[in-house]
């Protein structure tokens, strides 16, 4: 079976994380999957949908569509699989303004899939308003590189870590106030931020660290303290809460905002804490900051419920549904 992969951008993380990483999984189940960005121009895409006709089906990542490609790539598509992971219907920067071209949008790509594949809950139940047959499969994680061992760092110094994008950075700067707070009362506390960009902090106890897939891990595993913030609007519940899932595979106790999966994926005192205002920010991380006992337990708790999302877990629920699509006619 053949399937052509339709993505944005096939060097952000999103889809290195969805598809990417189960290109060959897929081969392995002889699924051949070609790899196309989505061009910018009319005739290109025309064109590219003529292309789709001689696949088995395609997988369009997180693309939303106008009328015209909808209607081009229905009519040349065999199937039609739509795979997304974040809340697509909504403005980023804008939220809580919706967005009718958006949300018609979203809704044409969703109508027009004969599979849709959502990152969680909260994004299947959009697309299910439009398409009875949507999928939740999580985004998995790679835990092979965070089964070597790695020493953890003996220097006396306790590091809060958080990892992500530019894009994201603001989320970390919404807890800054409680951070400089905690700098302030702990001596020995650093920050760490794995990102393309960081945050400054007046206390300047902040080590930035350059994002490569080559050393996140070791990054990780050399911290003590995973940080998830977030702020509760309909941009953030559809997050797929990815950064927990990579701070548990490093064995770290979490802190996160209680939004959306973060409130499923952190057992509130069990791998880590919930925390829904300042009060508790301060209050669970200080905990934590002064019992590395707690530290440790919550965390080799994390890094067991975390087995359940590794990529060969979700990669067979993912390679199941593609394959179970493509050989219906």
């Amino acid at each position: 079976m053949r399937l052509l992969v339709l993505t944005n951008n096939p060097d952000r993380a999103s889809f290195t994380m969805r598809v990417a990483v189960y290109l060959g999984m897929l081969r392995d189940r002889g699924i051949d999957c070609e790899v196309v960005t989505f061009p910018a121009g009319f005739g290109g895409r025309q064109r590219l949908f003529r292309h789709a006709a001689g696949f088995d089906g395609v997988f369009l990542h997180k693309k939303r569509l106008n009328w015209l490609d909808a209607a081009s790539l229905r009519r040349c598509a065999r199937r039609i699989l739509y795979d997304f992971d974040d809340a697509v219907m909504y403005r980023d920067r804008e939220p809580e303004r919706i967005s009718r071209a958006r949300l018609r949008s979203f809704s044409r790509t969703v109508r027009l899939a004969d599979v849709v594949i959502a990152g969680n809950a909260y994004l299947a139940e959009h697309a299910l308003r439009h398409n009875s047959n949507a999928h939740v499969v999580p985004t998995g994680v790679d835990l092979g590189p965070y089964r070597e061992a790695r020493p953890r760092n003996d220097d006396g110094r306790v590091r809060l870590v958080w990892i992500g994008s530019k894009t994201t950075l603001k989320y970390l700067a919404g807890i800054q106030t409680i951070l400089e707070s905690l700098a302030g009362r702990f001596d020995n506390l650093i920050l760490r931020t794995i990102s393309d960009e960081h945050l400054d902090m007046a206390s300047r106890k902040v080590e930035r660290c350059r994002w490569s897939r080559k050393t996140e891990a070791a990054d990780l595993m050399t911290a003590d303290i995973g940080l998830a913030p977030l702020p509760d609007d309909p941009f953030t519940r559809g997050k797929c809460g990815f950064k927990i899932l990579q701070y548990q595979a490093a064995g770290l106790p979490v802190v996160a905002s209680p939004v959306g999966v973060n409130a499923q994926y952190v057992r509130d005192g069990i791998t880590g804490f919930l925390a829904r205002d300042p009060g508790q920010w301060i209050d669970r991380l200080s905990d934590l900051i002064a019992n590395p006992e707690l530290r440790m337990a919550l965390g080799r708790a994390g890094r067991q419920e975390v087995e359940a999302f590794d990529v060969g877990v979700i990669g067979s629920r993912l390679c199941t549904l593609i394959a179970e699509c493509l050989r219906k006619r």
